[in-house]
């Protein structure tokens, strides 16, 4: 009974010590254990750095570097004289001053060109006016007032309608061509159609209902 308990107290190889194979066994696979948990920590890193850079470049894609088409709209009008006629003789004659509007929602200048300006009462063409050429600054709209332009309505079936009502309903037409450079680097062509209507009131001599598309 001696001798078994004199043997269970020691381990197999016979002496007091462990043996250093096992040891040095144990410490070497838990070094690989370590590295591998290392290889994958920085595998891992590299896949989120990866996700993270491309959803960057696809935000800067979609925002800044994305080239979006200016807008050219009519604001307002003002006249410096004012002529109109009654229904039994139809006629209308202003001198007009519009004010025109350049939205620019890009993140670059909107450089355009020389611009005409056509307005219509019907499908007849009443008058037009020049848009000298300029430019939109970064995110910005630029409003600004145009020539004077003279209007003028004769010999229209309608006139005589619209008189009556006291609101004689215009358009105007133009197509603006330019350029958009972003950052100073990308520079890309851009044309923005203009289409507004709007009424002129004969009583207050003034313009309302602007409505661009």
């Amino acid at each position: 009974m001696a001798e078994k308990e004199l043997q269970s107290a020691y381990p197999p190889n016979g002496n007091g010590y462990a043996r250093s194979g096992d040891t040095e066994a144990a410490a070497d696979h838990e070094a690989r254990e370590l590295r591998k948990k290392k290889r994958t920590k920085c595998f891992l890193y590299i896949v989120l750095f990866v996700i993270f850079q491309t959803g960057i470049i696809t935000l800067f894609s979609l925002t800044v570097m994305k080239v979006r088409t200016p807008k050219f709209r009519v604001r307002g009008a003002s006249f410096t004289s004012f002529n109109a006629g009654s229904p039994a003789n139809p006629s209308l004659q202003v001198s007009m001053i519009p004010q025109f509007s350049v939205k620019n929602t890009n993140f670059g200048r909107y450089k355009y060109r020389n611009t005409t300006v056509d307005f219509f009462y019907g499908e007849t063409k009443i008058g037009e006016v020049a848009v000298p050429n300029s430019k939109a600054g970064w995110r910005s709209t630029k409003s600004f007032l145009a020539p004077a332009v003279n209007l003028n309505i004769v010999g229209s079936p309608q006139l005589a309608s619209d008189l009556s009502a006291g609101v004689v309903p215009i358009t105007s037409k133009g197509q603006m061509r330019g350029r958009v450079e972003l950052l100073f680097i990308l520079k890309k062509n851009r044309s923005t159609n203009m289409d507004c209507s709007m009424e002129i009131l004969i009583a207050t001599q003034t313009i309302r209902n602007i409505v661009c598309r």
